[in-house]
């Protein structure tokens, strides 16, 4: 294991690759770039952060001569932490470095062990971003070689395959073992969309393998970049839902001609709860220009529930959604790594030898090695489970909206919204899928961080569950858009119907745009139709509307 230089024109190749390349330093990348990563932008390492990543790495050097225990390098991990998998006794010799090697290897074999279907290719490209730049911290003490291998992968359309199943949540060390796994050689990859050896791919695409030592197993595989991944795939489309959400609502208060007093700047500041006045600003925004603004004697004084307090359900998604997206941002640009690897580390406590004891100064390095528990994720586990639960609020109130819209007793418009001349069922079957999808919602809002069960001899007795969670949160967003998809298919037809009734109906701008785009495949309903194909092109609409 000598001590590898800094390669220079490594990061020169990177740093010029592309002029459109993402610059990652390991502390401030932001989701929008890491995104740019996930679709395919090429990546440059900033010179500074290598630096801390050779210093870090000399440092684990520098302890290991020096006799100190180390977990995952000079001892074992997990509940093999008390096994000693080598001592260098002052010099690493070329005996001490085959066994470094030998533990490396084998740590990652027998840690790629996962089920379940393959992560999407482009959340994997994210995961990787995520963990290079984390690794770019220094707290890793991973070789140099490791980070340029996180880029030559990404930067060369090299995408390691990863199965879903495995992780518990605090770190993913069962499923980003197969990125290591991949860049040793031994695993499978995707490269063009085509599934090939690693070993093949390697050698197509002009890169060395790794060949790893000292700290770069476990440095590999004890992060949560997967669970991260995931956790920002759901974060992205709970965030499109907040975009469009208030946009359907007036849609469906202009169809039930409606009241706009509960969002009201008067009604809010007497009750201002944490971006409560911003939310409604932004609803008085979408319906600005509306009929509604206008007093008309046949509107009631109280709608339902489920319209007066979307601005709530609206503004308490968005709080969610706010909190979870600044977890996401520390977690991204910060150090997960067990133990932490601190080149010239804070010395406070160190008049106590239990503290002491974890620092190390050298002619060549300072700094200290100290166990941590900051794989945990639980601050981002808890958002996510909050987001999951405001996101069925938001959810709830749609289906309710919906159902109401169908009650000539709300609307004073036709039951289940039928045509002049259709004699059929017109929506009535519609409520049957759509409660059916919003009950999903009910289930996944239930937590799941909880759910932790012992392992690793029982050292290992807690998880947060966060890729569970992520993915709870991501299938509650699917089934919201189908929600929001129904209602538009619902307050569509009752604008229309309305209009017909109300010669004085007008919509506003941005409802008028939306309320087009979904016209332009879903026509009013003047007689039944297989309404599945509507509810598809609604889901497809929302998902990729701009406001």
């Amino acid at each position: 294991m000598k001590t590898l230089k800094l390669s220079a024109c490594v990061i020169a190749i990177f740093a010029t690759m592309n002029a459109n390349a993402v610059e990652l330093n390991g502390k401030n990348l932001t989701q929008q770039d890491a995104w740019a990563i996930a679709e395919g932008a090429p990546v440059s390492i900033a010179p500074e952060a290598m630096n801390r990543v050779q210093k870090s790495y000399d440092l684990v050097l520098d302890a290991a001569k020096n006799g100190r225990e180390i977990y995952g390098l000079t001892v074992g991990v997990g509940l093999n932490k008390d096994h000693k998998v080598l001592s260098a006794n002052g010099e690493l010799s070329d005996e001490v470095k085959a066994a470094s090697r030998r533990f490396n290897y084998s740590t990652l074999r027998s840690h790629s062990v996962a089920a379940g279907p393959i992560l999407d290719p482009k959340l994997v490209r994210l995961a990787m971003a995520i963990r290079l730049n984390t690794l770019l911290n220094g707290g890793s003490g991973v070789q140099p070689r490791v980070a340029e291998l996180y880029a030559e992968f990404l930067n060369k359309g090299v995408t390691p395959v990863i199965p879903t199943k495995g992780s518990l949540g605090d770190a993913d060390i069962t499923l980003a073992s197969h990125v290591g796994s991949a860049m040793i050689g031994e695993w499978k990859v995707l490269v063009d969309g085509k599934e090939v050896p690693a070993a093949e791919a390697l050698k197509a695409k002009n890169i060395k393998p790794l060949i790893p030592e000292g700290k770069d197993a476990l440095g590999i595989l004890s992060n949560s970049s997967v669970a991260m991944a995931l956790t920002m795939d759901a974060a992205k489309a709970m965030g499109q839902i907040l975009k469009v959400s208030p946009i359907v609502y007036g849609i469906s208060l202009e169809g039930l001609n409606g009241n706009v007093a509960p969002f009201l700047s008067q009604t809010t500041a007497f009750h201002p709860f944490p971006g409560l006045q911003e939310k409604a600003k932004e609803l008085r925004e979408v319906l600005a220009g509306s009929y509604l603004w206008k007093k008309d004697p046949s509107r009631r004084l109280q709608d339902p529930l489920s319209f007066r307090t979307t601005v709530y359900t609206l503004s308490e998604a968005q709080n969610a959604l706010n909190d979870l997206n600044k977890v996401i941002d520390v977690q991204i640009n910060s150090s997960d790594d067990n133990p932490g690897v601190m080149v010239n580390a804070d010395k406070a406590d160190t008049q106590y030898d239990q503290v002491a004891q974890y620092f190390i100064k050298t002619p060549k390095a300072e700094g200290a090695i100290i166990p941590t528990a900051n794989f945990e994720v639980l601050p981002v586990a808890l958002a996510v489970q909050r987001a999951t639960v405001a996101l069925g609020h938001v959810g709830h109130n749609a289906v309710q909206r919906t159902m109401r819209l169908d009650e000539p007793a709300f609307t004073d418009l036709s039951r289940y919204l039928a045509a002049k001349d259709n004699l059929g069922h017109a929506f009535g079957a519609t409520e049957d899928t759509l409660v059916s999808i919003y009950a999903e919602n009910i289930d996944l809002a239930n937590p799941v961080s909880l759910d932790s069960f012992p392992v690793e001899g029982n050292i290992e007795d807690s998880a947060s569950n966060l890729p569970r969670a992520a993915q709870r949160l991501k299938r509650a967003t699917d089934n919201t858009f189908l929600v929001l998809s129904m209602e538009l298919l619902h307050n569509t037809q009752a604008a229309d119907l309305r209009k017909m009734q109300n010669k004085n109906f007008k919509m506003s701008p941005a409802t008028e745009k939306l309320y087009k785009a979904y016209r332009v495949n879903s026509p009013f309903v003047d007689q039944d139709r297989i309404y599945t194909i509507d509810l598809q092109n609604g889901d497809e609409l929302l998902k990729n509307y701009q406001p």
